[in-house]
């Protein structure tokens, strides 16, 4: 028989997954409870007690089977109460901040953007711009510092989760911005950096757990190249939260030079601006120096074909190294450099066949994802939501 600490634990997270499935489809009856979560009908109904007394689910009476049927009784379902807490979520890219506040059931309830000059933002001034912003967002949204129970911040570029650093940021001038300290100081919420493509693996498996569940690899090709990984059902970051660092591995030393100041990343030949350097170049703007090389592609250039016929194909062997290390289930594509896969997918297609044995090439599946700008944020949301699941006792405690 389980010990005490065993039941507790068990508890806990039986506790989460009503919340996270009351979150995703709710309102919902506890019969129906039962059956997303496969959890027994004593326990949902134990739990979903301990809820309604803490404040953070609240039951009403449907009135669907009344308006089929004169004879029908109302439906007893349960539902999160959005104000129970809140959760900040901030994104940081180059000249420009975005904040959501969502509330408890997952919903957002106020959005504010800033925008920077280059060299705006520093190692020194990051901290004091991000708590004005918090502060401003919480006040347009009439929400109390208080009711914000964590506060979340991804950023492109290297993080340390253990210490709240931003190690290196191609949006911030200097290096190891403290983050996590000088937020906890302020609002005395919970904190968190992370990786931005972390979180955008966050938000594929809670947008679909079944699809993107166990061991999955998300690789982000954007302004640079960013991997996030799930390994057994769980997000793994390794021991400071730089772990799967692709784009800034090495594909060929002393190769092509890196905005890291490395040779030979992989980022170094995958990042939008080295995907675009086949069209003349434009000074004004990357994305439109892109979309040119694109539609070089399009009408058939020779050089820009073979040009993103190498690119894939050095993704390709890169992707190659990831199988064969870790065996995903799934690779996904994601991010806006994904416009060039159908002029990649060949040379892609020939660097995995030259990176692998035959025996390895197989038994995986490879996603393109149309880029959504919302990935990051909700994957921010559903991460921080289900830290404070576990042990949310209720406002006020």
């Amino acid at each position: 028989m389980p010990d005490k600490a065993d039941r507790d634990q068990i508890r806990r997270q039986n506790r989460s997954i009503i919340l996270q499935a009351l979150r995703r489809d709710g309102p919902l009856a506890r019969i129906e409870l039962g059956q997303i979560t496969g959890l027994s009908p004593a326990t949902v109904t134990s739990i979903t007690a301990d809820l309604l007394d803490q404040e953070l689910i609240e039951g009403f009476e449907s009135t669907e089977a009344k308006e089929q049927t004169s004879r029908g009784r109302p439906r007893s379902l349960l539902k999160l109460k959005s104000g129970a807490a809140f959760v900040v979520c901030i994104r940081l890219s180059i000249q420009r901040l975005e904040l959501s506040l969502v509330d408890y059931s997952g919903e957002i309830a106020g959005e504010l953007n800033a925008d920077f000059d280059d060299g705006e933002l520093t190692s020194d001034t990051t901290a004091r711009v991000l708590i004005d912003l918090v502060a401003d967002l919480l006040t347009r949204a009439k929400v109390t510092t208080s009711a914000v129970r964590e506060i979340g911040l991804v950023a492109q570029g290297a993080v340390e989760v253990e210490t709240g650093t931003i190690i290196w940021s191609p949006a911030i001038e200097g290096r190891n911005t403290a983050i996590v300290e000088p937020l906890q100081r302020v609002f005395s919420a919970n904190c968190h950096v992370s990786n931005d493509t972390n979180m955008i693996t966050e938000a594929l498996h809670w947008s679909d757990p079944e699809r993107y569940g166990n061991t999955f690899v998300v690789l982000l090709l954007d302004y640079g190249v960013g991997m996030g990984l799930f390994l057994d059902g769980k997000l793994f970051s390794g021991m400071n939260g730089k772990a799967a660092e692709f784009g800034h591995s090495n594909h060929a030393p002393d190769g092509a030079i890196c905005l890291c100041g490395k040779k030979g990343c992989y980022e170094a030949y995958l990042s939008r601006s080295a995907l675009s350097q086949v069209a003349p170049p434009d000074p004004n703007c990357e994305v439109s120096r892109f979309q040119a090389a694109i539609d070089m592609a399009a009408e058939g250039k020779a050089e820009a074909l073979a040009h993103f016929r190498q690119a894939g194909h050095v993704l390709g062997f890169g992707l190659a190294r990831i199988i064969a290390l870790i065996d995903p289930a799934r690779i996904v594509l994601t991010g806006s450099s994904t416009k060039a896969m159908p002029f990649m997918e060949d040379g892609l297609k020939a660097g995995l066949a030259s990176g692998l044995i035959d025996d390895l090439n197989q038994n995986y599946e490879i996603d393109v994802a149309p880029w959504d700008q919302n990935y990051i944020m909700r994957g921010m949301a559903a991460q921080a939501m289900r830290r404070l699941d576990l042990d949310f006792k209720g406002p006020g405690k």
